[in-house]
């Protein structure tokens, strides 16, 4: 696979998982839209980190250690910067029952449908480096 396969691999991957965030919430399982968004963003992360860096991505789903290695962290402003720390725990959080009913509390269709917005807000921005 060329590098660019790769990279078209990972923003396919990450549109895949956007659409699952929308259709996820539109059934009300906003903590799964949660966590759809986070790996949206991941993904496209990593889709990235190939492209500049032309190697494998690192294995972690950390999306503020993804953001500093692609260097796109020191671009992003302060909004982009916040939201990712917001989006960072859904990974976790809402796999883990110890963590998942106390941030589904949290994860209300409005906080739900902002999360979707800056999502795909941060999705474009970062194809647009691309």
């Amino acid at each position: 696979m060329t590098n660019e396969e790769k990279i078209q691999h990972w923003i396919n991957l990450s549109d895949r998982d956007l659409e699952t965030a929308e259709w996820v919430m539109k059934g009300g399982y906003n903590l799964h839209a949660g966590y759809m968004c986070h790996q949206a963003v991941e993904k496209i992360l990593k889709g990235y980190f190939a492209k500049i860096k032309e190697d494998t991505p690192p294995l972690t789903h950390d999306l503020t250690a993804l953001a500093q290695k692609t260097e796109l962290y020191n671009l992003m402003d302060e909004q982009q910067k916040g939201f990712i720390r917001v989006l960072n725990p859904m990974n976790i959080e809402a796999r883990y029952p110890d963590y998942k009913n106390k941030i589904a509390q949290t994860m209300t269709k409005n906080v739900t449908q902002n999360i979707l917005i800056n999502t795909k807000e941060l999705l474009l921005w970062i194809k647009q480096r691309m």
